[in-house]
């Protein structure tokens, strides 16, 4: 991960690391761009998933695999046939316990629905890419914030980017004010290191920009000050590849003004990104 902030003695240099991090990333042979399918099981109830080996049965306690040795699978890196009942798969791709060749196979679940993810190093979005569009560093876009918390955790309803509705999990508001205008912005609450996470959208949104993005601003002092640098602003996994479920902006987070920063778009062979 790069710790860089744009509190450095030389923002714009640690932003081109940022930068040039996330290409490497992005691009690797199992990051975003090597997503070909999120398969809900729920949709195949004799669980055969179209060109995925095995059967898939999702139960109470996990995923169900039955597996024979023609499906060419492993199952953490040994050869496998038979059955395994599989959790969801919560590191990092490369490390899915799945795999049919260089393929990975990734157990997931939201909101109590369980899917199996293919990851694909040979994808074609992953041949296409180019490069991530981002508008260089810009001190007038590195602003101070404060972080409200809510109290409680708040759930609202949002589309995602696969037409599907779910819960959103917001724990507070981020306050801060650009050119003078103050404006506040929903986020959730990182469980773990209690670090904030928005899905945002602005007056670039679906123009120059992608639809929306989304702003990782890191963990509040204990004032609750909190740097908000829109130069880090993200383009989200689904920017990437179409088979992501970012959720969309919840109401209220869409800025009236345009963040002429930070990712804007993918620039790809395949797609213009927007």
């Amino acid at each position: 991960m790069v710790t860089d902030t744009a509190d450095t003695a030389d923002a714009p240099a640690a932003w081109k690391r940022w930068h040039a991090h996330r290409v490497d990333t992005v691009s690797a042979p199992y990051g975003p761009l090597a997503l070909t399918g999120t398969h809900w099981l729920a949709d195949y109830p004799e669980g055969r998933i179209p060109d995925v080996p095995g059967v898939w049965r999702e139960t109470d306690g996990g995923v169900v695999l039955t597996a024979a040795p023609a499906d060419g699978l492993t199952l953490d890196g040994e050869p496998f046939a038979g059955e395994a009942v599989l959790a969801a798969d919560d590191g990092p791709v490369s490390g899915s316990r799945i795999a049919a060749a260089a393929v990975r196979l990734a157990v997931i679940r939201r909101e109590g629905a369980w899917a199996v993810r293919v990851h694909d190093p040979d994808s074609p979005a992953r041949g296409a890419f180019e490069t991530v569009e981002a508008t260089p560093y810009d001190p007038a876009y590195a602003l101070p914030g404060r972080f409200r918390a809510y109290g409680e955790d708040r759930t609202v309803q949002v589309e995602n980017a696969d037409g599907r509705t779910r819960g959103l999990g917001l724990g507070g508001e981020l306050a801060f004010a650009f050119q003078g205008v103050p404006h506040t912005l929903q986020v959730a609450v990182d469980e773990d290191d209690g670090s904030l996470w928005a899905v945002f959208g602005d007056a670039t949104s679906g123009r120059s920009s992608y639809r929306f993005r989304f702003l990782r601003p890191g963990t509040p002092a204990a004032d609750g000050s909190v740097a908000v640098d829109l130069n880090r602003a993200l383009l989200p996994p689904c920017a990437f590849a179409d088979h992501f479920i970012c959720p969309f902006p919840p109401p209220g987070n869409t800025l009236p003004f345009e963040v002429a920063a930070g990712e804007r778009r993918l620039k790809s062979a395949l797609a213009t990104g927007i």
